[in-house]
């Protein structure tokens, strides 16, 4: 009996061995790969090793981190999805015995935590470290700006502690509330996290339907379009024409000192955007026919087909929404993965909504930069700021974040919630989730109707501003014709009488 506890508790030990070790090569792959991304677009900064150097590559790590975490979040579901379809394909392989719902739960737990870390510690402990210079009238130094941090940190946990304390108790009034309002951990961490991923859903729900119909604009930049009725070769000379010309302007100016300055700027802003229009005509003469005539219209028909296939899942849950209450988006303790399938199709079912989830991710992300309120945030290669590279880190992790909750509350997936992210209280409201998912529907039919027919309008516009030309030039011509008329008719007039008064005279 004692040797099958020793055996017992040496199996549990391997497994959560295993577990950490299989945990810790995943971050460490999305480590590695979300240090590359940031130092592509970090502004490149001077070697020499002083204050805000340091500052910065403390600031760079937690960035890092953060983004790593983030990507976790993304792969989070997708990785679920294929554990439990291969642990239902081969249950008895020995070799895939690893991937079990204690790994599982695992993985969506440490994304919760490290989610809460990097948003409510991590984030803002960068952002002040870096604006941080020390308090007025101490030494300057790392120990003087670390303290400012702390300080800062410390207030404003303070407020975000007291606006949930008072939302909870405007809220929930009753008894029970009031007495959960002074627990900490198991009140007030789960209700701010609850309420920051509705806030990241509504961000998703702003982002997304943009994105969608922004996708086909940004595919449409990378690719290369069909060549229908153009002459690349007589466009690519007049381009030729007018960069020679602004060359010459370019260099006469600058030969002459009273014309330099913004004069000089704006020509050689006009030059760049003139060498990017002919590298554009040169990238498209050069493409093969299958690139611009086969390659296109395929991604333009996969982006619809996502698009429209999203919609339709949407439309579909609406309905189970209104007709079965399991379709709930709900939370699940059960570890037992893999024993039964949640897609009605098998594996390509499950192949579809894992696609459809990072298409929605892109979707979001792409839609976020292209929001009047966030194009500041955009990243350039080699010049973007810390500041900005913590406000798109803390951007990409609350869309990320939100990723699992919307996929299972537009229906996307069947797949329940697992640790924190199924413990939501939003979750349970029945009006929040339809009118959720019907946003999503309207707001993505309208922006892609919208898209379509924008090409469409503008041409009608085009031929109706040419046929009101053509009626006016036609109104005028007619107007002067009888002008003219009438003038002949009184100099003939005129004439006339002359000739009676000259017979009498």
């Amino acid at each position: 009996m004692e040797e099958d506890d020793v055996t017992i508790r040496e199996q549990n030990f391997h497994s959560q061995v295993r577990e950490y070790i299989i945990c810790f090569l995943l971050f460490a792959v999305l480590y590695i790969v979300s240090y590359c991304i940031i130092t592509r677009y970090k502004r490149k900064s001077d070697d020499h090793e002083d204050e805000d150097a340091v500052v910065n590559r403390i600031s760079l790590y937690l960035c890092t981190f953060t983004l790593a975490v983030s990507g976790g979040a993304v792969f989070l579901l997708p990785f679920s999805i294929i554990s439990s379809e291969i642990l239902l394909s081969f249950p008895k392989n020995y070799y895939i015995q690893w991937l079990n719902g204690s790994l599982i739960h695992g993985l969506w737990n440490l994304v919760s935590l490290f989610s809460n870390l990097c948003l409510f510690v991590l984030m803002p402990f960068a952002y002040f470290f870096l604006e941080s210079e020390g308090f007025a009238g101490s030494k300057k130094g790392i120990k003087a700006r670390i303290l400012e941090t702390f300080v800062m940190l410390f207030l404003l946990a303070l407020l975000i502690l007291g606006i949930v304390w008072v939302a909870s108790a405007l809220i929930d009034n009753d008894v029970a509330s009031m007495e959960s309002l002074y627990d900490l951990w198991e009140f007030y961490l789960p209700y701010l996290y609850s309420c920051i991923s509705l806030m990241g859903g509504l961000l998703l729900l702003m982002c997304t339907p943009v994105g969608l119909s922004r996708m086909f604009t940004v595919m449409g930049q990378l690719l290369v379009k069909p060549t229908i009725l153009e002459d690349l070769d007589e466009q690519i000379y007049c381009i030729h024409l007018q960069e020679e010309a602004l060359q010459r302007r370019l260099n006469g100016s600058s030969s002459h000192t009273y014309t330099r300055g913004s004069f000089a700027h704006q020509l050689k802003k006009e030059l760049d955007n003139i060498v990017n229009q002919r590298n554009k005509l040169e990238r498209r003469k050069k493409a093969s026919g299958w690139e611009k005539n086969l390659l296109y219209p395929i991604v333009m028909l996969i982006l619809l087909t996502g698009t429209t296939i999203s919609v339709l899942m949407v439309a579909l849950n609406i309905l189970y929404l209104l007709v079965d209450e399991t379709a709930m988006p709900k939370g699940s303790t059960d570890r037992g993965i893999g024993n039964t399938s949640l897609s009605t199709f098998g594996v390509a079912q499950a192949a579809l909504e894992i696609i459809l989830m990072f298409y929605l991710m892109v979707s979001s992300v792409v839609g976020f930069y292209s929001l009047r309120v966030f194009e500041g945030l955009t990243p350039r290669k080699d010049d973007t700021t810390m500041t900005t590279i913590i406000g798109c880190c803390v951007s990409i992790l609350v869309l990320s974040s939100a990723l699992p909750v919307m996929s299972r509350t537009l229906g996307i997936t069947r797949f329940d919630l697992l640790g924190d992210f199924g413990r939501f209280n939003w979750l349970g409201n029945i009006y929040i989730v339809l009118s959720y998912n019907l946003l999503f529907a309207v707001v993505t039919t309208l922006c892609l109707v919208r898209k379509f027919t924008s090409a469409v309008r503008e041409e009608l516009l085009k031929a109706l501003g040419k046929v009101i030309y053509l009626l006016f030039m036609c109104t005028h011509w007619f107007l002067d014709l009888l002008w003219n008329m009438k003038s002949v008719h009184c100099c003939c007039c005129i004439s006339s009488s002359f000739g009676i008064h000259k017979d009498l005279v």
